[in-house]
Parts: C-alpha cells; structure tokens; sequence
C-alpha cells in the first residue's frame, strides 16, 4: 500500500487483535500511528485525519460495545468524504455484516493477507522519531495531537509497567480500557507486551450483560493485576459487594486504579470487597503528555494511602509551586504540581504546532513542567492530586478543591457519584453546585439535601456547604470514564445551549436530562 518510514496512519479500530496487530506493524515499519477512539463522532474523526495529515486509515465493518453496534465503515466513509488525499481503506471484519466498500480505496484485509507472506523487516528506528500521535482534549475545546517517540516512550511503558504491578513472566495482565487511550497504549499493549506477559483486551462495558462482567473476566482469565477506572469502581460499588462474590477473584494480585483521583469510599471498597484485603492497590497517577505513571505506589516497597497517588516513579522529581511559580517546599503543604527534570516517557511536542506545546507545559513555570493539577504533600510526603487548577472554587474566599467536596458527598451511603462546579455568586463571587447520582433504591428528597449539606458542614465546614443541588440519573463522561465538568458547569450557568465540541461524550443524551434536572 506504499506506507513508509515516517508516514502517519489512522486508525478507528474497535478492541479486537487486529487492532494491536496493526498499532505493532506501525511500530515495526517505522511509521506513526494516530489511533482514534471508535465511537468518536464523524466530525471527530475527520479533524484528526486532517489535522495529522494521514494517508490510510484501518478500521472494521462494524464495532461491539454494550450490546450495540457501532458503524465504524460507514463512519469512516462520511468522515473522509472528498478527502482527496486518502489513499486507502483498510477494513478488517468484525460483525461480517455487509458494509459498502469503495473498490478504488477500500481494502478487505480478510483477502490482502492471504496475499502476504508473514514476515516484514523491521526499520532501523532513531529513539527520538516518533512513535504516535494520540489526540486530546484541549482547555480551548481544539484537540492536540500529542506526540510520543520510540525509544523513551517503549522505555517508560515498559518500566512502569514492570515496577508499578510487579510483573513476572506468568501474570495475565488486564487493563480494560480501550485502545483509542493512553492507558491502552501504555497498559494494554506497550507496557505489558515489552515486558513479555500476556495482557486481556476488553471490548465491552463494566455492566454489560450484567454487574459481574469484569469478575467474570477476572474469573475465567486467571488475571492477576487488574486495572480500571474510579469512575467504574464507584458505578459497580453502587449496586453492593454480593455480585463481586460470586466469582473467584483469588488470582488477583494488585488492583490498580487509572484516571483520577479515587475516594478514599471506593479504594476502601476495592481494597475490601474485590481484593479481599490481600492485593496491594496501586493508585496511578499520570496523563496523556507523561506517557507513563509519574506519580505511583510501588508494591511491597511503599505502604498504601487510600486516596494518594503515593510518592513519585523513578526519576520523576515532583515540585510544588504557588500561583507564581515559586517552589513550595517541605511537608504538609499544596499548590501546583510541576515536574523539575525531563524523564524518558514525557511527550515531545504538539502535533504541528510546538510552539502550542510550550505555552501549555513550559511557559508559566520557568524550567519545570507544568501539569495543570493542584496537589498536596501530606507531612509523610505522600502526593494527593486535588484535581485540575481550574477545578478549586473560591467561595467567599475560602479556596477549596472539588475533589474534597466530591469524596465528602460519596461517603455518603445515599450517593453513587458526585460532580461539582463552581457557579456564579451575587455575594460569594463563587456559589458551589453539585450534581449527585443515587444509589439505586434511594429517592431525592428535602430532607436528604439537607443531610448532604450537613456532612460538608460537619467535615470541611460551613464554608463549604452547597449552593445548589441537582440530582441527576446519570453524570456525562467521556468515552474512557472520565466526567466532562465542562458540560456540567455550562448547564449550571445556564449556558445548555452552547456546549460546543461534545465528540468524546459517551452518552449524548444525558445532556437533556441534566438541563431537565437543573430547570427543575
């Protein structure tokens, strides 16, 4: 098909082996792959292929997930439509539905490697060209091709992957998120695979066909890390502990958590109700940009902290800054977290347009990288991410972090998840809205705002208390689990109607059912 050294290749591929066949091709020929998540919008998709100025696009008949069926080629065809410099197609089968296939670009894969012998040179590779484009999203709501080259990346995948979940050459690894992600990059191919373990792709969702379908996975796999999201945890925590029981859970050896900060609740939890108190939880603390955990315990070696991303992976050098960039130091502290030195995984530019790449991570903090997360360094030197800069409200002055509001309301027996923003105050400057999920079998009432309201008071303070409340059926996440605050804070401002870029939501329609719940 004429792909090269150098040469970039999209790829809108659900989780099946191909995928990873196609992601180590790439790696092996020396051309850059720029994998997008399948069930991202035409629109999506089509900036991406443009953006990164790629020829060829892999992709299958259709996709599975949750019971539905996702139209990946027919996605394909609208997204490149009168793209004239799509050179080719190639369509991998799936459903083995009938798909429309454009003889002058598409390309049954089924029949093309019949054709090929199974063996491919692989190209002599410099450490620093580049390996992947992964796209991202952007505080300006315009994704960012995030670049990641070959050597320091495959290194720091390999390492942390090895260090963080005690890997030996028997363990059955399973990470479960999707490919179309950095965790699927890092700790579902890459990682595991250079360590030479076998890892578990998984296609579906957490509670499809029922609330048991990671433990069956766990169950008839024999997995002995497993890694998943908080977002997944406190969904599955929500419908209680006797379907986890039900399955053999005893090869488990390390539980891991990815994402975001979890609450001490659900690591609790997880720790209890999954791991029977005998796995070691490691809670990962990384991002897209730093292609591997920058912040991790190390089983055995460190204890646990439920709530903490522990202490910083090997050679990462963890600084702390106030708002203007000077360096917080000692213990029992919070600010800005920066990173001092460069480390191998750390990503190298923003896709045509590096100077993007320095203003975002190098321009506000002279000589450190900056994250863009709040942290604090309890008096043992144990890190806790309080969530992004832009994520600390300011009511009355009092500065206080979401994540803390968020842990206080999930503690509650009542409360399967909670999301909160800041709002716009006549008095306060910032009001505090939280929107909540129930747990199945408990209403909304006055009275139960009310008790909410007075756990915040007892446990952070006065200060702290809500504005608002709005209960919710679901919150709105991105496809890998993460709650888009984005959506959430623009319906609390009353501006439902200018949502803008919302191709990496999971569930478009749960947008009107917070408007609803908000008029309400």
């Amino acid at each position: 098909a004429g792909v090269e050294k150098g040469d970039t290749v999209a790829m809108y591929m659900p989780m099946i082996p191909e995928t990873v066949y196609v992601m180590l091709a790439c790696t092996r020929i020396g051309a850059v792959h720029n994998m997008i998540f399948a069930g991202m919008s035409v629109e999506a998709l089509r900036s991406r292929v443009i953006n990164a100025r790629t020829q060829w696009v892999f992709t299958a008949d259709e996709g599975r997930r949750g019971g539905r069926t996702l139209p990946l080629k027919r996605t394909v065809d609208t997204a490149i439509q009168d793209l004239h410099f799509i050179r080719n197609v190639f369509v991998f089968k799936r459903t083995y539905n009938n798909v429309p296939m454009n003889p002058r670009v598409d390309i049954d894969m089924e029949k093309e490697l019949s054709r090929h012998r199974p063996y491919c040179a692989a190209e002599f590779m410099n450490a620093e060209d580049f390996m992947f484009i992964l796209y991202t999203s952007g505080s300006t709501g315009i994704p960012k091709g995030i670049v990641h080259t070959t050597g320091g990346y495959l290194l720091y995948a390999m390492m942390t992957a090895k260090y963080a979940f005690d890997i030996h050459d028997d363990d059955i690894f399973a990470c479960v998120a999707d490919c179309g992600w950095i965790t699927g990059h890092s700790y579902v191919v890459y990682g595991p695979l250079a360590n030479g373990v076998t890892t578990v792709l998984f296609e579906s969702t957490p509670t499809y066909p029922n609330h048991g379908r990671y433990w069956d996975l766990v169950q008839r796999h024999k997995v002995t890390q497993f890694y998943t999201a908080p977002t997944a945890i406190r969904s599955l925590m929500a419908h209680g502990g006797d379907i986890v029981r039900e399955y053999d859970l005893s090869s488990l050896r390390i539980l891991g958590s990815v994402g975001e900060p979890i609450n001490p609740e659900a690591w609790k939890w997880y720790y209890e109700v999954v791991g029977n108190r005998q796995c070691y939880i490691v809670d990962t603390y990384w991002q897209t940009e730093t292609g591997g955990h920058i912040g991790v315990g190390l089983p055995g070696a460190i204890p646990m902290k439920p709530g903490s991303c522990s202490k910083p992976f090997f050679g990462i050098d963890f600084v702390l800054t106030d708002e203007n960039g000077i360096e917080i130091k000692g213990n029992d502290v919070e600010g800005q977290l920066c990173i001092r030195s460069p480390w191998p995984g750390m990503a190298r530019t923003v896709y045509g347009d590096h100077n993007r790449y320095l203003q975002m991570y190098t321009a506000s903090h002279k000589g450190l990288y900056f994250t863009g997360d709040g942290c604090r360094r309890d008096k043992h030197g144990y890190y806790f991410i309080t969530g992004r800069i832009d994520d600390v409200l300011c009511p009355s002055g009092h500065r206080i972090s979401t994540t803390e509001l968020e842990s206080t309301l999930i503690g509650h027996d009542a409360v399967a998840e909670a999301a909160v923003v800041g709002i716009p105050h006549q008095i306060k400057g910032e009001g505090i809205c939280c929107y909540i999920t129930l747990m199945d079998d408990v209403k909304a009432t006055p009275e139960l705002e009310k008790e909410f309201a007075m756990e915040i008071r007892s446990k952070l303070g006065g200060y702290a208390v809500p504005d608002m409340f709005i209960v919710a059926p679901r919150l709105p996440k991105t496809r890998s689990g993460k709650i888009m605050r984005r959506i959430l804070r623009k319906i609390a401002h009353g501006e439902g109607d200018s949502l803008n870029d919302l191709s990496t939501l999971a569930e478009p329609t749960v947008v009107p059912e917070l408007i609803s719940a908000m008029q309400h």
